[in-house]
């Protein structure tokens, strides 16, 4: 019986191509870690964003339990690994560590049966529509107009989503005139989202809503932070802007409790850090039995295969700073296309391979 017989892990650190923040955290580099589980035959690659620490709990705590184990059976190995992180704690870094390598288990199943990734997961949709993410508060108007403005009028995304709550939400009408200045730049056909990464409180948001409602923004993502289900709910309810959130999300107990107390018009979920794909699935199918579509946040390509397996998906977050990672490091990334990205049938499994030159991004992490 074919076996997987190792388990390789990378850490890439990649440099912002200009400063970037949101309402609530500032960054100048991202970090991936980049999981390689394989058979004597195949390879599978995995990734999710986070810190060089999760790479350090895949060798001390996942490998172990993946080495060994029949590549055909992924769930199960995939509750194998959470069980081996019940010490340290399933949200956070466990869950991100677990999702790179869940992602690299369903890559190598489908390269063992030489299947794309979206046909092995049951297809329901060839392609999945987008919304171009990014829009941060360090830029400037200028930069946040062209951006926004080259996604809808070049590239032919008719959505598009902007950062605000500049300083933990201390600028609320610095952040109402970048708002407005947004709407014009991309017309009014386009929608326009705004993202407060829990930067305000309950009444700072729900009174926010009411001016964006006038700018026809569509959707708000975390007015408060998505820890508070009754902030959200209370902000939904005073509000006909869809409200979404969920991103941090690590495990089904988290995701119901948000679908639970009506705190969401959208369920967002980051495959990355929900523990992967198994786990993403299942997270999709509690949205659905809540009567909610489900949003997939950044890290396109890792959501791609998957985002095209659940009939309650509503798009894909095309993030400004995992797109641009993602054609650095990855042969065989799928372009947008209209606003849409679709999955290269012609290519086993999620269809990429490392560049050669990612390695100049690679770190001096090793196991220890």
């Amino acid at each position: 019986m074919t076996v997987i017989d190792g388990l390789d892990v990378e850490v890439y650190r990649i440099p912002t191509d200009k400063p970037e923040a949101d309402g609530t955290f500032a960054w100048d580099a991202t970090t991936m870690v980049v999981a390689h589980p394989r058979t004597v035959d195949c390879t599978g690659i995995g990734y999710t964003y986070t810190t060089s620490a999760a790479a350090e709990l895949i060798t001390d705590l996942l490998e172990p339990v993946v080495v060994g184990s029949d590549p055909m059976d992924v769930p199960a190995t995939w509750s194998r690994m959470v069980a081996a992180i019940r010490n340290v704690g399933r949200p956070g870094v466990a869950s991100a560590a677990i999702a790179a390598v869940d992602i690299g288990l369903w890559d190598l199943k489908a390269k063992v049966l030489g299947l794309p990734l979206a046909t092995l997961l049951g297809a329901v949709r060839h392609d999945v529509p987008i919304y171009g993410s990014g829009g941060f508060t360090s830029y400037t108007e200028a930069e946040l107009c062209d951006q926004l403005a080259h996604w809808v009028k070049h590239d032919g995304i008719g959505r598009v989503k902007m950062k605000i709550g500049t300083d933990r939400g201390a600028h609320e009408k610095h952040d109402l005139a970048r708002v407005e200045a947004a709407r014009s730049a991309i017309g009014r056909e386009a929608e326009l989202f705004v993202d407060a990464n829990g930067a305000y409180d309950t009444k700072q948001a729900a009174r926010l809503a009411r001016a964006f409602r006038d700018v026809d923004v569509r959707w708000f993502e975390e007015p408060v932070s998505s820890d508070d289900l009754v902030g959200l709910r209370l902000v939904r309810e005073h509000t006909d802007i869809e409200i979404a959130a969920g991103e941090y999300g690590a495990d089904l107990v988290y995701f119901e409790r948000m679908c639970g107390a009506g705190a969401v018009d959208v369920l967002q979920a980051d495959v990355t850090r929900c523990a992967g794909i198994t786990e993403w699935q299942r997270v999709a199918a509690v949205a659905a039995a809540h009567g909610l579509e489900i949003s997939g946040h950044c890290a396109p390509t890792a959501h791609l295969a998957v985002a095209c397996s659940v009939p309650n998906l509503r798009h894909l977050e095309y993030f400004h700073d995992h797109v641009r990672i993602e054609a650095m490091l990855f042969d065989g990334v799928s372009p947008a296309r209209d606003g849409v990205l679709a999955p290269d049938l012609n290519r086993a499994g999620l269809g990429i391979s490392l560049q050669p030159d990612a390695a100049k991004y690679r770190t001096d992490w090793s196991p220890r």
